[in-house]
């Protein structure tokens, strides 16, 4: 029997100036966010999501991109 791999993404936000904090703190809420991150430069956060499929994983993001605040996301997708 095949072992099912779990899908690692980091996602990278920018989100509009003085809200990364408000951002964050919606980000930390989902359960499929492991660790995320207020960077600094280009980006403005980053975030570690763990899930079980593709189509979780277009949830997550889908959630993600809807908080208010947030302007543009890159996922970067790998496996564990």
């Amino acid at each position: 029997m095949a072992l099912k791999e779990k899908i690692l993404a980091y996602v990278i936000l920018v989100v509009s100036v003085g809200q990364e904090y408000k951002v964050l703190e919606e980000i930390k809420k989902l359960k499929e966010v492991k660790d995320v991150h207020v960077v600094y430069g280009e980006y403005d956060i980053i975030a570690r999501v763990e899930v079980e499929s593709i189509k979780t994983l277009e949830k997550v993001i889908k959630s993600i991109r809807s908080i208010k605040g947030v302007l543009r996301s890159i996922t970067l997708i790998s496996s564990i």
